[in-house]
């Protein structure tokens, strides 16, 4: 069951590989996903040391949050992958520059999880090319009713 979709992501780049991957979030964070206060739009994935990090995503604290924490909604957040899977990622970012994003959060079992994508970026032209794609889909299946 997906919480939050990056549309965007999928407008800007060319997903090769998709990855599910773990977050290290505090209780509050858990809570604010749960009530739909998370944002994915400006997000990214980093590698950094061997680990891999989420940056810019923004989790918006529920106002009955605890008054003894002082919560900081675009923290950097650690995310938990595979040995295996981290070594693939590092030899596709750095050598073939690609490029890590984050697709969507979701449940998976009942925790949060986020789909990263190992993604490359698209050029205008090839954005224009998807949109006239999109387009004709539509029109093909609305013409398809009226036919009916």
């Amino acid at each position: 069951m997906s919480i939050v979709d990056n549309k965007k992501a999928f407008h800007d780049y060319f997903i090769e590989e998709r990855f599910e991957a773990g977050l290290v979030l505090d209780g509050w964070e858990v809570k604010a996903i749960r009530a739909g206060r998370v944002q994915l739009k400006e997000a990214y994935v980093i590698l950094h040391s061997g680990e891999v990090f989420l940056i810019g995503c923004h989790i918006s604290p529920l106002p009955t949050a605890s008054s003894h924490i002082h919560p900081d909604p675009v923290r950097t957040r650690k995310l938990l992958l595979h040995a295996a899977e981290i070594s693939k990622l590092i030899g596709k970012v750095e050598r073939a520059g690609y490029a890590l994003v984050p697709l969507d959060l979701h449940y998976a079992k009942g925790k949060v999880k986020l789909a990263i994508g190992l993604a490359h970026g698209k050029k205008q032209h090839d954005k224009r090319e998807t949109e006239k794609k999109r387009d004709w889909e539509r029109e093909k299946q609305r013409l398809m009713r009226v036919k009916a």
